[in-house]
């Protein structure tokens, strides 16, 4: 038996803003939007072009407060083929919440303030 990973889940209270910041902050795009027939929710995949790996957004009608994260420090990594010119344009965008310079990576928080984590490319 064998399993293959196929994608990850967020769920975000602006569908279109986190598309922006995941657009603009790593270079992800838009593979498709699917909205409910009710309008109840929509699911939006973004790939990076080189990989299978998904994430998907998962926007809910209903939900008006932001989502507990709560503590338990899980996230995404993203390894940066230009880690120098990643954190210049993640600096400029202020969106810089953790750096660990002896490690070699930092963390990005998107909109939702999940944690994205930024190493180089190895």
């Amino acid at each position: 038996m064998k399993f293959t990973l196929d994608h990850a889940n967020l769920n975000v209270l602006d569908l279109d803003r986190s598309i922006r910041f995941y657009q603009e902050a790593l270079g992800l795009q838009v593979l498709s939007r699917s909205p409910a027939a009710d309008g109840s929710f929509e699911l939006a995949f973004l790939g990076d072009g080189g990989s299978a790996f998904r994430l998907e957004l998962t926007w809910l009608r209903d939900r008006q407060t932001p989502y507990e994260l709560g503590d338990n420090e899980s996230h995404i990594c993203f390894r940066a083929d230009a880690y120098e010119e990643a954190h210049a344009l993640h600096q400029a965008m202020g969106c810089i919440c953790y750096e660990n310079p002896a490690m070699g990576l930092y963390f990005i928080h998107d909109p939702d303030d999940y944690w994205l984590e930024i190493t180089p490319k190895r």
